[in-house]
This record gives C-alpha cells, sequence and structure tokens, in this order.
C-alpha cells in the first residue's frame, strides 16, 4: 500500500511539473548596458505598453510618484561617481521615481533600491539627486515605455524616457576627463614607488635578474619618505638573496623595529627568525 501511495505521489507530481506553461509577461524585464565615457551604466526595467489606455494624466497620474516602468523598481547602476543637476551620487545603485505633470516631471534617484512598486514609506532621507526636466510631444505614439541613452559623450549622456507622446530627459554628467588627465599625468611622470617595488619583489620572487630587482628596489626606496616595515623587510631579503647578509641584517633591524612599533607580531616573528638565520641573533 505505501509503495502505490509513493508511486500516485511521484505520477502527479510529474505531471505538476510538465503541465507549468510559461506564457509572455505584460511588461517584459529589459537590461541596457552603456559606456558613458569611462563609466559602466546599467539600466534594469520593466516595459508596460498602452494597450489602447491614455497613459500620463490617467495610466500615470499626474501629481504622484510612479515608479517609472512595471512590477519591481527600475534600477540604474554607475560604476564611477556621476553627477545629476548638480548633485553628485557616489558609485552604485539607485531606484528611479518620476512624479509627473503637464510639463515638466521630478525624476528622482533615490538610494533604496528593494521595493516593489513605490516605497510604503517615502524617505527624503534616501533622495540621493532630484531633477525636474521639461517634457516635449513628439509626433508618433511610442507604444511601449522606454528608458534610453540619447546624445553620448566622452563627458555626458542623457537618460531618456519615452511612452506615449511625451519625452522627457535626465543629463547625467560623469568623470571621464578627471580620470584621464590622472591617467596621463601619472603615466607620463613615470613609474611610482609602488609600482618600482612590486616588480623588484617579482623578480626576486621568480628568480629573475637579482642586479635589477635590486636597481628597483633601491629607487622605491629613495622615491619613499618612510619605507614601511613590509618594505623593508623585502628588501633585506633581496640583500641575503644576493649574498649580502652585511646589509640584509641591517635592513632586517630597522624592519624589525618598525614591526615592534607597529605592533605586528607576524613581521616581528619573521624578522627575528631570519636574524638568527643570518647569525645576528
Amino acid at each position: 500500500m505505501k509503495k502505490l501511495v509513493l508511486f500516485v505521489f511521484a505520477v502527479t507530481l510529474m505531471f505538476s511539473v510538465n503541465a507549468q506553461i510559461e506564457t509572455p509577461a505584460p511588461s517584459p524585464f529589459t537590461k541596457v548596458e552603456q559606456k558613458v565615457g569611462l563609466t559602466d551604466v546599467t539600466l534594469e526595467y520593466s516595459r508596460p505598453s498602452m494597450r489602447g489606455r491614455e497613459v500620463f494624466g490617467n495610466l500615470v497620474p499626474y501629481g504622484k510618484v510612479w515608479r517609472a516602468g512595471a512590477n519591481k523598481n527600475t534600477i540604474v547602476t554607475f560604476s564611477n561617481p556621476v553627477t545629476i543637476a548638480g548633485q553628485e551620487l557616489k558609485a552604485g545603485s539607485y531606484s528611479i521615481f518620476i512624479t509627473p505633470s503637464e510639463n515638466s516631471w521630478d525624476v528622482v534617484f533615490y538610494s533604496d533600491t528593494e521595493n516593489w512598486g513605490t516605497p510604503q514609506n517615502w524617505d527624503d532621507s534616501k533622495v540621493a539627486a532630484k531633477a525636474t526636466v521639461e517634457t516635449m510631444q513628439i509626433p508618433a505614439n511610442v507604444e511601449t515605455w522606454t528608458i534610453s541613452f540619447d546624445d553620448l559623450t566622452n563627458d555626458s549622456a542623457h537618460l531618456g524616457f519615452m511612452w506615449a507622446d511625451t519625452y522627457a530627459a535626465v543629463k547625467i554628467d560623469v568623470p571621464t576627463d578627471k580620470a584621464v588627465t590622472t591617467a596621463i599625468e601619472r603615466t607620463m611622470s613615470g613609474p611610482s614607488a609602488n609600482d618600482y617595488y612590486a616588480s623588484a619583489v617579482y623578480y626576486m620572487n621568480a628568480d629573475k635578474d637579482l642586479d635589477k630587482a635590486k636597481m628597483w628596489m633601491d629607487k622605491a626606496m629613495e622615491m619613499s619618505k618612510d619605507p614601511a616595515f613590509w618594505q623593508l623587510r623585502q628588501q633585506s631579503l633581496l640583500y641575503a638573496k644576493m649574498g649580502d647578509k652585511k646589509m640584509a641584517i641591517a635592513t632586517a633591524k630597522k624592519s624589525l623595529e618598525k614591526a615592534e612599533a607597529a605592533g605586528n607580531a607576524d613581521y616581528v616573528k619573521m624578522n627575528k627568525d631570519s636574524l638568527k638565520e643570518w647569525g645576528a641573533m
């Protein structure tokens, strides 16, 4: 009897699984990725359609907060900080909400993205940026709610909203010039102390040209106002590997002193072990 019950349950489960039918969503989900200058922008939203309905002032009432799409919040994500209407947004994700009126929209970038629709309790402290933009009429009806990246330049883009016979756009400024200028200045000024240090440590550990590793390590130390204990530790190991025990001991003692001052027990032990190995303790 028990086996029969299990058999019937298995057959019922099989038919219930096979009977699942997937149908198109009334408001399909869309994900758009756009590079604006050096900033990656990702937009995720669901797209309702008119289906013969009057949209703004009816389906989407004037004067009320709207989720800028359907289903879960419309979400935009920035890989770098951006500026909207003079307000800086940190890199991260934001919900977009729109309060439409006949001639303009208030577009809000909201830091809480975990809402289905509009928040039950609106929190002004979560408004990261707000822009009021004029709307314009377009000559033909757009059946499905559309958000686009328009007027792309190296330093900005317009986030365009279009539905029915209405279009509005919010300008997004990105820090491309600052990032490129900084990169150019850094590159043209030559390698940094960290570049020389990392190269020297790699060459030492990979048993490559130790003379070149020493040259880079010396350069790194010259460029560092106050070398840290972990840098001095690597320099001492390089001296030891090159057979210069005297300099290895002297440098390890400096590393030990700084490690003790910093309270770093690991580096204290490593330096003491090396000094014992090299006959200095």
